[in-house]
């Protein structure tokens, strides 16, 4: 059903890898837009390792979490209840999803010229007291996870019929946010209530390291949900709406939900990697033609991102 793409050759350099993978990249995000990347270069004991950090993290007394309180530049601890679905094109969603998560951003010093302005989503990230080996765990993580991703940009620009550096220079210092979420377990729901909301994901690329506790269903073309299995060694990734929208709605950007019915906690480590802030998203010259000219007007990644967070986190409707 999700399509499986195996990058080890292609990361060890061999010929002709790259076109291959394009044209299955390209499939998955015509049909699917969901696909498993296999091969990767990421570490099992790391991945190991930022789960465990998850559950330190949440594990904390809620006084201590509050400490690091999601902030205007969404970085921080968010509460249960944090984050409500408005942007849904497939369900009017009118509960807050129910989980915590803490996001954490690039690291910035504070001198950084963005830092200094108060950029809107570019401030300082707010690390946790009392967590030994935290920040060192994750920025570990987020740099191996950007590289990767960096790494597999040129299929995607292949995919897309384009060179394969053409993306190269808006990603050499993307956007990239680390969420760390918890999803207690509920015996039940109540009506239109989700772990998750059914909703579409905002960026390029999203890439969930696997769980060994269920909870992620898809919802395909024809307008079914499918269980998305977790394969231990696999990412599970996704493209969004900026995707969609560069792509003049070639590829997708398939809604997503959560539950978690397991009986146990349930830890999501989602990595969210996407152009530098400044770039102009404007229709591919590959994806529009006389019959089927640009759907969208040109947008920076910086004010659609403002966009969207501010109409799916409730804390953004307060600052």
């Amino acid at each position: 059903m999700i399509p499986m793409l195996d990058v080890a050759r292609y990361l060890a350099g061999e010929p002709g890898e790259l076109e291959r993978l394009g044209a299955q990249l390209r499939h998955a995000f015509e049909n699917v837009g969901f696909y498993y990347l296999r091969g990767h270069d990421i570490p099992e004991n790391l991945i190991a390792a930022m789960f465990d950090q998850a559950r330190r993290f949440h594990a904390q007394p809620l006084e201590a979490k509050l400490q690091v309180r999601i902030n205007e530049h969404n970085i921080g601890y968010m509460p249960i209840g944090g984050s409500l679905a408005r942007t849904s094109k497939v369900n009017n969603n009118t509960k807050p999803s129910v989980n915590e998560a803490v996001f954490f951003r690039r690291e910035r010093t504070p001198d950084d010229p963005d830092v200094i302005a108060g950029t809107k989503l570019r401030g300082l990230n707010q690390w946790p007291a009392g967590l030994p080996g935290f920040r060192e765990t994750v920025l570990s993580y987020m740099i191996a996870m950007e590289r990767l991703c960096q790494r597999l940009v040129p299929i995607y620009a292949v995919a897309l019929d384009l060179p394969p550096d053409y993306f190269d220079a808006m990603f050499a210092r993307g956007n990239m946010i680390q969420r760390l979420s918890h999803y207690p377990p509920r015996a039940s729901y109540d009506e239109n209530e989700f772990s998750i909301a059914p909703h579409t994901d905002s960026g390029f690329m999203t890439l969930l390291a696997p769980s060994n506790v269920p909870g992620l269903a898809i919802r395909l073309p024809d307008g079914t949900w499918f269980d998305a299995p977790s394969i231990p060694g696999c990412f599970t990734v996704n493209g969004g709406d900026i995707l969609k929208r560069w792509t003049n709605d070639r590829f997708l950007s398939t809604p997503h939900r959560a539950l978690n019915v397991s009986g146990l906690d349930r830890y999501a480590i989602p990595f969210f990697f996407d152009t530098h802030p400044d770039t102009l998203l404007e229709c591919l010259p590959t994806c529009r033609s006389v019959d089927n000219p640009a759907k969208y007007e040109p947008v920076t990644y910086h004010d659609y991102a403002v966009w969207y967070a501010t109409r799916n986190y409730v804390h953004q409707d307060q600052a």
